[in-house]
């Protein structure tokens, strides 16, 4: 499996750490310190799934295909305005794609799982030749924007790729294990005449410290998988792209490699945490930034809620 494309989009609101303090008790330095984010895009006119179609577009047009040439569409989202239809298919009729497709959420570890999800097709079925990835996400929506802990850490956008059949995914590593309580958002659903338990929703809720544990110990695992099982050491990788959650954990984990901060490549000052669509937006800003160069040995690293985790180990091979 080969990447060939990347693209990505973000609403147009700039939402920076001093609009935040205008309503919350908090303060440019104290976000910045504790979270590494001086900025967010935010979705205030524009739809999830506009974000979504921008992002596939720009894709598709990086790959040098149409959306006719898809085989298959896998969609990372968490939450989103349609309970149903899928975002998937609504992405579908918005780029003009006839494949089939559909949703996962597996937090913000969507992307990893979706490219595992993406090289089994290529290798269980001989008619599949192209696939694409969407990770589309509005974490703002999930947030009480009076609890500085959480609201001050997100931003909503969209990050594809486009996938062809070839051998540059060297191993992909994934990791799941329950654990709810540090990281959860329960919603109220529809009454019944015949519910008697009791039932409740509420915005996201968030233990930072575990969080913090549960984060820099999945990913190490799975990245110490991903380059074990090739035979090298973390001095042959060129870059590691880690989920954008927090400055503070991506610092740790490359503390824990022995790393030149080079290799940890970062915009979560720009972005903050937008979930699945992170790694896929940092992958593009490398991208057209031509940062990445052919025959770079790259290593994908995310983790989110549930507690899911995935790591891959990839050569560079776009131009």
């Amino acid at each position: 499996m080969n990447i060939i494309g990347t693209g990505r989009a973000h609403p147009s609101l700039t939402v920076t750490n001093d609009m935040l303090s205008t309503f919350l008790d908090t303060s440019d330095e104290w976000i910045t310190t504790r979270t590494g984010i001086k900025q967010r895009q935010l979705i205030s006119h524009v739809k999830l799934e506009d974000l979504a179609a921008e992002a596939c577009h720009n894709a598709l047009k990086d790959a040098g295909i149409s959306a006719e040439d898809l085989d298959f569409i896998i969609c990372s989202n968490v939450v989103n305005e349609y309970i149903t239809p899928s975002l998937s298919c609504i992405v579908q009729g918005m780029i003009g794609a006839t494949c089939p497709c559909f949703d996962l959420n597996s937090a913000c570890a969507g992307f990893i799982y979706a490219l595992d999800i993406a090289n089994s097709f290529f290798k269980s079925k001989s008619d599949i030749n192209h696939i694409l990835v969407v990770c589309a996400e509005e974490p703002t929506r999930m947030c009480d924007w009076q609890e500085r802990s959480t609201c001050v850490l997100f931003g909503d956008g969209a990050g594809a790729a486009v996938l062809k059949r070839g051998d540059d995914f060297k191993s992909i590593a994934l990791s799941s294990f329950s654990s709810i309580d540090p990281l959860y958002q329960i919603r109220q659903l529809e009454k019944t005449p015949f519910i008697t338990k009791e039932e409740f929703g509420g915005p996201l809720v968030m233990k930072g410290q575990d969080v913090f544990k549960l984060a820099v110990n999945a990913s190490l695992n799975d990245i110490r998988r991903v380059v074990e099982e090739n035979g090298i050491t973390y001095d042959d990788v060129d870059y590691y792209l880690l989920h954008q959650a927090n400055i503070r954990i991506i610092e740790t984990i490359r503390k824990s490699l022995d790393q030149d901060k080079v290799k940890f490549p970062h915009n979560i000052a720009n972005y903050g945490n937008t979930s699945s669509a992170s790694v896929p937006i940092l992958l593009d800003e490398l991208n057209r930034n031509q940062t990445l160069n052919r025959g770079d040995t790259i290593v994908l690293s995310a983790f989110g809620a549930g507690f899911t985790a995935g790591a891959c180990l990839l050569k560079w091979s776009k131009n």
